[in-house]
């Protein structure tokens, strides 16, 4: 029998509900305020907390903090007598299966109080495997995926991402993945899927940014044969082949205002039209989509439709770029490695000491995608144990020296005003001398007879140039 734990001032509400749930097979507990509730956390075990938002001691943010963090796998669902759009966003973002407001009904009650047990059940069973993998590989660099690699990185931004997918994956919520080109928006959007109720049924991604006006009718919705020009055939539309699972749309932004507006339609009825037939055909999908544009200065500019977001913006997550995730740029480096060896056969061990240096400096304009293929040429041309820095593109390599450069120029200046030398021409002029060097050197890759050549230099002065401030090396 599940077990409920009611938290609400009201007491007449408090036992209405009691008698209620118990009537439909739960086994209810009341209580009237937060701390009476934690004490009734702390010895019984509850599937889940029905909490009012105002409480004589605390409010419902408040008891939902305290339960997550003290209770990870009990459901909290909040109740309150006002509604309001930006708290229960904020609440669900903080845990919450759902946020109620009065007067409650008890169908609606009854069947988002089963829901939300349904993933809390479903988020238990993800988390123990875990677990279990966690113990078969301790260094948990890894989630293998049907479909590919999801990596899981341990630094904190990587384990906040991974929480919040663990936490909305369950549920039914569209979501919004925003993020740099090349975040890995696609890989995270599977991982929902295959971490949801839908896993076993389709996952269908769709590239909106190479969709025309024309096109788009047919891609969303298919056609029949003969409907227009050129339709020798009937054509099934993405929405109908994701019927049943996940339907992801990476690069929503681009999306022409015609199409969202069909798009809208589609979103809110919850049925299609082939291009061409009659037929309704009712649609059971999961909407993803993905953007690296601001979706709120796109509406605010009249480029994206204000109500089509806010039906894609159930839940929303952003995915932080690589160089923002610290030495997680080598767990995602040795994993597509193992990729990499696998797919060319080879059995390289690792990386050497400058290229791992190289790789943490590095600023990844391209992101996981980048290094992913970076990795993978350098598998490609080494053929040694481990990868070396002359396996890499050059202006990654160049860019880890051009750093090192730059932070001695910087010391080189601080130590400068540290010595209280005075900051007359003389010294201004050095040091728009050293920018100007080490500008051309980062033009011709620190090809010093190329830079020499365009200062109008010979290279014994270049040399001594950057000899007089440690920039020989």
């Amino acid at each position: 029998m599940k077990k409920i734990l009611i938290v609400d001032d009201e007491i007449n509400i408090g036992l209405l509900l009691s008698k209620f749930l118990t009537k439909n097979s739960f086994s209810v507990e009341t209580t009237t305020n937060g701390n009476s509730a934690m004490d009734y956390l702390s010895k019984q075990d509850f599937d889940l907390v029905l909490c009012d938002y105002r409480l004589e001691d605390t409010d419902g943010k408040e008891m939902l903090i305290k339960i997550k963090e003290s209770y990870p796998q009990t459901g909290v669902i909040i109740i309150t007598g006002y509604s309001d759009i930006k708290l229960a966003v904020e609440l669900i973002k903080l845990g919450a299966y759902d946020y109620i407001t009065k007067p409650l009904y008890p169908d609606e009650i009854l069947n988002t109080i089963n829901k939300a047990i349904e993933m809390q059940i479903a988020l238990r069973s993800t988390i123990l495997e875990n677990e279990l993998k966690s113990k078969k590989d301790k260094s948990n660099k890894q989630v293998q995926l049907e479909t590919g690699e999801f990596v899981v990185g341990q630094s904190a931004a990587s384990k906040d991402l991974m929480k919040q997918i663990m936490l909305v994956a369950p549920t039914t919520y569209s979501v919004i993945l925003t993020g740099e080109s090349g975040t890995g928006k696609e890989s995270v959007a599977k991982t929902i899927h295959l971490n949801s109720p839908r896993k076993d049924k389709p996952f269908v991604a769709m590239d909106c940014g190479s969709l025309t006006k024309e096109l788009a009718g047919s891609e969303f919705f298919g056609h029949e044969k003969g409907s227009f020009t050129g339709a020798l055939y009937t054509k099934i539309g993405h929405f109908e082949m994701a019927n049943g699972g996940t339907l992801f749309l990476d690069e929503v932004g681009n999306l022409s205002y015609e199409i969202q507006a069909a798009l809208l339609r589609t979103v809110q009825e919850r049925k299609i039209k082939r291009i061409g037939s009659t037929k309704e055909i009712d649609l059971d999908v999961r909407i993803i989509v993905a953007t690296n544009e601001n979706l709120a200065d796109s509406i605010q500019k009249g480029r994206f439709r204000e109500d089509l977001y806010h039906r894609f913006n159930e839940f929303s997550i952003h995915l932080p770029p690589i160089s923002k995730r610290g030495r997680d740029i080598m767990v995602f480096a040795d994993t597509f490695l193992s990729v990499a060896n696998e797919e060319l056969n080879r059995n390289i061990q690792g990386f050497s000491e400058e290229v791992e240096e190289c790789f943490l400096t590095y600023n990844w304009p391209g992101n996981v995608r980048e290094l992913k293929n970076v990795v993978r040429r350098a598998t490609l041309l080494t053929e040694s144990e481990e990868i070396q820095l002359k396996a890499l593109p050059l202006e990654i390599s160049t860019y880890a020296k051009a750093t090192a450069i730059e932070n001695a120029v910087e010391n080189s200046i601080v130590r400068s005003a540290a010595s209280n030398k005075p900051r007359d021409l003389k010294n201004a002029a050095l040091e728009a001398e050293y920018d100007a060097i080490l500008n051309v050197l980062r033009e011709v890759n620190f090809n010093k007879t190329k830079a020499a050549k365009i200062l109008n230099i010979d290279r014994k002065t270049l040399y001594n140039k950057m000899k007089a401030i440690d920039l020989d090396n």
